[in-house]
């Protein structure tokens, strides 16, 4: 296992969607460079926006081995007559975003072929870093029908997955898909990132103040969140630490949505629910442990920086 600071080109799918507009300042911030694929334009002076459909594998080929800018013709040609160069990683966060923005045979069919497009695409293409959203969803009670309890908490990376709806569903297939690619290519790293409940910085003020004080209300996200911009650091200590194969990675903040302790929410609205290790006072049921341990995130958007308690 490695890590490198060093600059990378970067495709970032989905950038313009909710997580994406913030995880690639973030990502640029670190010196990166990012070519965002998406549908609608993201409003960035240096990031430029290629229109794609992803569920068309000729066209996802074409947009990992494109241009980052215009100004790219300008470049001279390299080797054999290149003159585009290879990206260093794929970032994929472009879906449909929940159940219900589409028929459900629809939302699995975009979901989980454009996954399967981007990462074939990077793997033939020999990029070795492929970065795919996964989703809290998948732990099974986020659209569950009626009230529906976890297996056990912490919910980990080695819970026994099984949602019943569609997003859930389709957010696995991409993590198998990634899973065999990775078998598939060695040397390849795609990493899953089972993403919380996305925070933008104005819903601080807007929304989080009701989560705090309703905290019934947030069992199917697990009481826990990812801000937008924390994202972007995961998104880039992925993309430095090399040599992990295949992975899954719960992507949250640290701390648990609620002014009481972990243990106290969790035996008022989970009381069935068994506890299979010892908790942190104010730890997420959704555990970060393993990016704090093998990416070294620290958490830098606690809620309680932005939110009176």
């Amino acid at each position: 296992m490695t890590s490198s600071d060093a600059a990378k080109r970067i495709v970032f799918t989905g950038g313009s969607g909710k997580a994406g507009r913030h995880c690639i300042p973030y990502l640029l911030s670190k010196g990166h460079s990012v070519l965002n694929v998406d549908l609608a334009p993201l409003p960035h002076p240096t990031v430029h926006t290629l229109k794609a459909d992803l569920t068309d594998s000729g066209q996802v080929f074409n947009a990992l081995s494109s241009h980052f800018h215009l100004s790219h013709y300008e470049n001279p040609r390299g080797p054999g007559g290149a003159s585009v160069e290879k990206p260093d990683a794929v970032i994929h966060f472009a879906a449909y975003a929940r159940n219900l923005l589409v028929p459900d045979s629809e939302c699995f069919r975009g979901n989980v072929l454009s996954t399967y497009n981007v990462i074939e695409a990077a793997c033939k293409l020999g990029i070795k870093k492929v970065i795919i959203a996964s989703s809290e969803t998948t732990y099974g009670v986020c659209f569950a029908q009626g009230d529906a309890d976890y297996h056990c908490f912490p919910l980990e990376e080695d819970y026994d997955n099984d949602p019943e709806d569609t997003y859930a569903t389709s957010k696995l297939c991409g993590e198998r898909c990634a899973r065999s690619f990775a078998r598939r290519f060695p040397g390849t790293d795609i990493y899953a990132l089972r993403i919380g409940n996305v925070i933008e910085p104005h819903e601080y003020e807007l929304d989080f103040p009701g989560y705090v004080d309703k905290p019934e209300t947030r069992k199917r996200n697990a009481w826990s969140y990812i801000d937008a911009r924390d994202l972007g650091q995961i998104c880039d200590l992925c993309v430095q630490k090399d040599g992990l194969g295949f992975q899954v990675f719960n992507a949250t903040n640290d701390t648990i949505t609620t002014k009481e302790t972990t243990a106290e929410i969790l035996k008022r609205y989970a009381p069935n629910t068994p506890i299979s290790r010892d908790m942190r006072e104010f730890e997420a049921p959704l555990s970060n442990r393993k990016i704090r341990e093998i990416l070294g995130f620290k958490d830098v958007h606690d809620w309680r920086k932005y939110v009176p308690v």
